[in-house]
């Protein structure tokens, strides 16, 4: 069996931490603004949806060597049952969630986040055309799916809009 070494090319990224709650909510927030339609996190939700949980969430925090934190990557977990198949019983798969880059090239972020996915075991990493998604989704080879996504937010009256300005991940 190949052993698969763990490269990846963000200088400073790491796993997230208790201690980094108010930077990310004070990235992601800032982060969101330029969105139509956005979360506003405080720090109790930011720890809720972010801290890294084995087999829910996997949340990784680019640290420059001053100690700020510029940007960050997470995805989610959700396996499914795989059925009738003699060898495969279960498919891990990752969901992009919310990635957040100020010094980082999307692009190089979202290549560590599929390096880290691999890492751990996923078998697909699945992402949305939300926010600026559409900027790498091509490039690293993500093939497109056969369906759109609805949101319905509790009968709030939402003028239509483009999904790259949409900043809100359901799960």
């Amino acid at each position: 069996m190949d052993t698969f070494r763990v490269v990846t090319k963000t200088s400073g990224l790491r796993p997230m931490e208790p201690k980094d709650i108010k930077s990310v909510r004070e990235l992601i927030n800032t982060y969101l603004k330029q969105f139509h339609l956005a979360p506003v996190m405080d720090d109790e939700e930011v720890a809720h949806w972010f801290l890294p949980r084995e087999h829910i969430i996997d949340t990784f925090v680019v640290e420059s060597p001053n100690g700020k934190l510029t940007d960050f990557l997470s995805f989610y977990t959700l396996p499914s049952t795989v059925m009738h198949h003699p060898a495969h019983k279960s498919l891990k798969a990752a969901y992009s969630f919310y990635n957040i880059h100020t010094e980082t090239p999307l692009l190089d972020l979202m290549s560590d986040a599929l390096i880290l996915a691999k890492s751990k075991g996923f078998d697909v990493f699945n992402a949305l055309d939300l926010m600026e998604n559409k900027t790498f989704l091509e490039k690293l080879k993500f093939g497109i799916g056969d369906g759109n996504l609805q949101y319905y937010l509790y009968n709030w009256r939402c003028p239509g809009t483009d999904s790259e300005k949409v900043g809100l991940v359901l799960q």
